[in-house]
């Protein structure tokens, strides 16, 4: 039972309340929604949680309330954290409000190293607890209020279960002794660092052909992509909805000069066109009109030389981890991340404390597979 506590918690004194009886409890799960699809800059819109006991509450960032009372919550190693998918979840309250996390657990890693093909919470949900799925509201605006009562069981549907899923996915880990593995990956994911979000300037060339164009029509994409970005910040509206990529680079590739060939550009709308078709135009022009050298050119990141061992190394690695794959019958990106091989081909480690100290490879590889690692790397074949 939730108690005095409302549903929604929006008031400081409400967080404080809450935060208080989540730190008494043994468990929390935890989930967010935010409106990426719909708003630019992305907010946070909806913190979820549910203790031990099932009540589950909607807290509120859109209104304003402080929410620093759950970062103790959130740091308490006693209280352990169940999360699905959660690295998402985590970087957004790290980002925003500058919480950590202790004692986490994921039932996407859980089901990951279960072997599990479809990973989906509803699919984990049905399969374990024989909940059926509603109708996805992944593409909902969260900021919307108030939320339909639909949203609120959705939104609630989504940490109410967590925590008894967790303890179906444990019985499984248990059982084929992994969840030593499972409990370091999710280790690793509290204290991670959440990604330091820079505007890119040169993240036009990322966009699907922009490195087949030419310097001019290049410069042009430059200068469509740096328009689009300040009308996304203008009006809020995400980039996508002000102009997709492809037409950014169909715009530059046609170089239009007037509105009739504008018209012409698939994704080039009416709507499109009365809202912004005058900027495109003069942001097509003011490509037009940079001097030969000022035009862009595609940045050239040659690969760096790998030597024969190395390449002899990453072959074994790759072996060893295909054949391991199978017989575990886990992905084999779970067993052994193709960056960990590309390390572990590079550094050649001879012994386990050598192997220990490869950044990333973590306790639970070294301690199962160890010795089968070293060997692949020293049995890798001589050319």
């Amino acid at each position: 039972m939730t108690g005095s506590l409302p549903l929604w918690i929006r008031a400081d004194g409400e967080v404080a309340e809450l935060a208080g009886r989540l730190g008494r409890s043994p468990a929390v799960a935890l989930d967010t929604e935010a409106d990426s699809l719909h708003h630019y800059p992305e907010r946070l819109c909806l913190l979820q949680v549910a203790d031990a006991g099932g009540a589950a509450h909607l807290v509120d960032p859109l209104a304003g309330a402080d929410l620093r009372p759950l970062g103790a919550v959130f740091t308490d190693p006693h209280v352990l954290k169940v999360v699905h998918a959660g690295d998402n979840d985590l970087a957004a309250l790290k980002r925003r409000y500058g919480f950590a996390f202790a004692f986490v657990f994921d039932t996407y890693i859980a089901a990951r190293f279960l072997g599990r093909a479809e990973l989906g919470l509803e699919v984990l949900l049905q399969r374990y607890l024989g909940l059926e799925p509603g109708p996805s509201r992944q593409k909902d605006d969260w900021s919307a209020r108030p939320l339909t009562p639909a949203q609120e069981r959705y939104a609630l549907d989504d940490v109410r279960y967590l925590i008894p899923l967790r303890e179906r996915l444990l019985e499984e880990l248990r059982a084929i002794a992994r969840e030593a593995w499972v409990l370091e990956e999710c280790a690793a994911l509290a204290a991670q660092e959440p990604p330091v979000r820079l505007r890119d300037p040169d993240a036009y060339f990322d966009i699907k052909g922009a490195r087949a164009l030419p310097p001019r029509a290049l410069a042009i994409l430059r200068e469509l992509h740096a328009f689009r970005e300040a009308a996304a910040l203008a009006t809020g509206r995400p980039p996508f909805k002000i102009l997709g990529n492809e037409t950014l680079r169909d715009i530059a590739a046609a170089r239009p000069g007037n509105a009739a060939v504008l018209a012409a550009i698939p994704g080039c709308t009416r709507r499109v066109l009365e809202r912004w078709g005058e900027a495109i135009l003069s942001t097509v022009a003011r490509g037009e009109g940079l001097p030969a050298d000022q035009l862009p050119q595609p940045p050239r990141h040659p690969r760096p030389a790998v030597s024969a061992a190395v390449r002899r190394r990453v072959q074994a690695l790759r072996a060893w981890r295909a054949a391991a794959a199978e017989r575990l019958a886990l992905d084999p990106g779970v067993l052994l991340p193709g960056r960990l091989i590309e390390r572990l081909a590079e550094a050649a480690p001879a012994d386990l404390a050598a192997l220990a100290a490869i950044e990333g490879l973590r306790r639970w590889r070294v301690q199962e597979f160890g010795p089968v690692l070293l060997a692949a790397l020293a049995e890798s074949p001589a050319a």
